[in-house]
């Protein structure tokens, strides 16, 4: 039985990795490498099987449930989020006017960009049973398996 399993354009990752890492060497910042901005600013994840369900967690430290978006599309199980990178903050609520103040970073080591996952889910999972909340900065699916393709006893009788 296959379970779920991640959607990634895994050559194109591994082709540019080299090159990647001597370009991020050289320069310091990866900002000129558009691939170490995708495939490494993607929240963690871990999927288990259960009995009756696979369970997806995802780390999404610092977004709210408003930030995350999760969708199905035939088999496709995908969790996205859209984030402002700019350096402004709201200050409206201080001076009474729609005013922005940019931020002034000393040190900016933490990101919170804009991603998105795609997994392709197993045939026996239902995507009309999926449940979703949000705590503590963890996603927490639950995909419940299809009743009928779960593995049950069958009783042998004596003739």
């Amino acid at each position: 039985m296959k379970s779920v399993t991640l959607y990634r354009p895994a050559m194109l990752e591994n082709a540019l990795d080299d090159f990647d890492r001597y370009v991020e060497s050289f320069f310091g910042e990866p900002s000129l490498v558009p691939t170490a901005r995708l495939f490494n600013h993607l929240p963690a994840i871990d999927i288990r099987e259960t009995k009756n369900a696979y369970v997806l967690e995802a780390e999404l430290p610092g977004y709210t449930e408003e930030d995350i978006q999760v969708h199905v599309d035939g088999g496709t199980l995908t969790i996205e989020s859209k984030q402002d990178a700019s350096n402004t903050r709201d200050v409206s609520e201080k001076k009474g006017t729609a005013e922005k103040e940019e931020k002034v970073f000393i040190i900016r080591e933490r990101r919170r960009s804009s991603f998105t996952r795609s997994f392709k889910l197993p045939e026996n999972a239902d995507p009309d049973t999926i449940a979703a909340d949000f705590k503590n900065g963890i996603l927490n699916l639950e995909i419940k398996k299809r009743t009928e393709s779960q593995k049950r006893m069958i009783p042998i009788t004596k003739k």
